[in-house]
């Protein structure tokens, strides 16, 4: 995993570019901490940023292949989990290989299989490489997303970056916030509309699609996508198939040259990982598989069952650990902690985010780093297989919005009366939703109801997920710790898209399907455990102290969030404790507490990245 910068210009000669290209890539050191690399032609100039999990000695970056033709030079982010196929089909074809790193495949299979390689990926993946014989820079993401790649064009140039923060330090990029830069953090924040930014003119290359730059301009295409077909296999099929996906994809991503271990809640998503994972651990001879959960300080005492949230971990981490008999870690994380690291998570998506539910992450990931480098997480079960309450409450299906984000009143509210006449979220949010839905392929043959959660699952597929990976990797990033995320298999994804909605929800039961899958190798308290989310403080002293912080910041009337948002909106919101603000800001988490400290996010992103606002 890693990082990595580049600009390309076919009509000037950018040979003598060395000085941005390093301050580029200095700009995502955390992302790489162990090492750093450079490439520069007349055409392209590159930076990688490594942080080493496979080959430290071969593996080095940007890697360049000469041929009597020219150069290949790739720089790359990411996993290649068909790297041993990949591999064979290329030695069959007369390729010799120097180390037994994924890069070098990866850029191997570019040279035999050209545009084509993204058709022959299985991984997490985005990067960039350099075709001397074409004259040509070719640009990737995988499937869903999972690793970032945002650029821009200026004057003819190509300026591209893992994150957005890189692209800022080449000479001259303007950061604007416009109106739809306003819709796209107020209106959609604080998820995003996949291809674009918070900033104008800054884009990303969209999950599943690649883009080819030269002399005549750039060029982008999508190269996969989710495709309904009839599902004609019978329930012990079904079941039979996915046991073989999930035990494949989570095999496959247990590769690794540095300590690996999985994070480990006691819920149904994160235990069938954890199985899987300390099974082939105990078949390779391995010491017992490493776990890692969170809590927080008081939480036993504090906690409130609610129905987004019906119980606490600790009991059924427990359960699994005894089960497995892994070797658990239990990272405890301080209110204070939370509240002063909001500033470290937003920096790390370069934007506002999920407020504690990002900086929780970013900590826990700092503190498992202490020990391990790579960790397999069960992040995106609950998108694929139909476990959120929004799959079955009829309030959100008939919401005909995003069903984790139906205070659109409320945002509206919160803009600044004079920006709020010229920026209509509802109108933004209502032609994304629209424009998403248009993508959905119903069959003929599909039920009613599985025709209406091919639609909600797509939504949730294509636009919460996206925000939960964006967090998942720029958290664990920001700290050089790499998250796999086994569920986020796009065959895994392309099989289960496909299963009749009453198989998927068996017995009525969010993950049904799944957790029929796993009853004979899991507990029988974790496969019928509720769905119970990521665990967020219920210490009330977080809620006080960024009630404090957005006090505080309230009382300068200068502070740029005045700019921007509805001030006496917000001193409701501090007077009745986020009360003011009915619904939860996003999904099921962010409550009162979260929009206030989402607020100071805001806040604290206009104070350092200083956006210019244009309407």
């Amino acid at each position: 995993m890693c990082g990595f910068v580049g600009f390309s210009n076919f009509k000037e000669d950018i040979s003598n570019s060395k000085e941005i290209i390093e301050k580029m890539n200095l700009s995502l050191i955390n992302r790489g901490p162990d090492e750093q690399g450079y490439y520069i032609n007349k055409h392209v100039a590159l930076g990688h940023r490594r942080l080493i999990v496979i080959d430290p000695e071969g593996g080095k970056q940007p890697m360049v292949q000469k041929y009597s033709y020219g150069e290949y030079v790739i720089v790359y982010n990411g996993q290649i989990y068909n790297t041993k196929e990949l591999r064979k089909t290329l030695e069959e074809n007369g390729f010799n290989f120097n180390s037994h790193s994924d890069t070098e495949v990866l850029l191997k299979s570019y040279i035999h299989f050209g545009n084509e390689v993204v058709n022959h990926l299985n991984g997490i993946f985005a990067f960039a490489i350099w075709n001397e014989h074409k004259k040509e820079l070719f640009l990737a993401r995988d499937h869903f997303g999972v690793k970032p790649l945002f650029y821009t064009i200026q004057n003819e140039t190509l300026i591209f970056a893992s994150e957005i923060k890189g692209i800022f330090e080449y000479p001259n990029v303007e950061k604007i916030l416009d109106n739809q830069g306003i819709c796209e953090l107020f209106g959609i924040g604080p998820a995003h509309t996949a291809g674009t930014t918070v900033f104008k003119n800054i884009y990303e290359i969209k999950p599943a699609h690649f883009a080819i730059f030269n002399s005549s301009g750039i060029h982008i295409e999508r190269y996969w996508k989710l495709t309904s077909k009839e599902h004609k296999d019978n329930l012990a099929q079904t079941t039979e198939k996915l046991r073989f996906l999930l035990n494949d994809a989570i095999t496959r991503q247990l590769v690794s040259d540095v300590p690996l271990c999985t994070f480990l809640s006691g819920g149904l998503d994160s235990s069938i990982i954890t199985k899987f994972a300390a099974d082939y651990c105990e078949k390779q001879g391995l010491p017992p598989l490493d776990t890692y959960s969170i809590d927080y300080v008081d939480n036993d005492k504090n906690f409130v069952k609610s129905d987004f949230q019906p119980n606490s971990d600790n009991y059924y981490i427990d359960l699994m650990n005894k089960n497995l008999h892994t070797h658990h870690h239990n990272i405890v994380i301080d209110t204070p902690e939370l509240a002063s690291y909001l500033e470290d998570a937003m920096i790390a998506r370069d934007m506002p985010g999920m407020a504690d539910i990002d900086s929780s992450l970013l900590l826990f990931c700092k503190n498992v780093k202490k020990e391990m480098t790579v960790s397999l997480t069960g992040e995106c079960a609950d998108e694929i297989f139909g476990g959120y309450p929004w799959f079955f409450r009829k309030d959100a299906l008939e919401s005909n919005t995003f069903p984790w984000s139906i205070a659109i009143n409320e945002r509206q509210e919160l803009l600044n009366p004079f920006i709020g006449n010229k920026v209509k979220l509802k109108e933004y949010i209502d032609f994304r939703y629209n424009e998403s839905l248009s993508e959905v392929e119903i069959l003929n043959i599909d039920s009613k109801e599985t025709a209406e959660k091919r639609k909600i699952s797509h939504l949730t597929l294509n636009w919460f997920m996206q925000t939960l990976l964006d967090r998942s990797d720029r958290m664990a990033m920001y700290n050089g710790f790499e998250l796999r995320v086994p569920f986020c298999d796009y065959r895994l994804a392309e099989y289960v898209w496909n299963i009749p909605w009453e198989m998927k929800a068996l017995n009525g039961r969010e993950k049904g399907l799944l957790r029929y899958a796993c009853r004979d190798f899991l507990p029988g308290e974790i496969v019928d455990r509720k769905k119970s989310p990521y665990p967020k403080t219920h210490n009330p002293t977080y809620l006080a102290k960024v009630k404090e912080m957005l006090t505080d910041i309230m009382k300068d009337k200068n502070a740029p969030i005045n700019s921007l948002l509805n001030r006496d909106y917000i001193l409701d919101i501090l007077n009745t404790d986020g009360k003011a603000f009915s619904r939860p800001w996003f999904g099921q988490l962010m409550t009162g507490p979260q929009l206030m400290a989402y607020l100071c996010q805001v806040n604290m992103w206009l104070e350092k990245y200083g956006p210019k606002i244009e309407l």
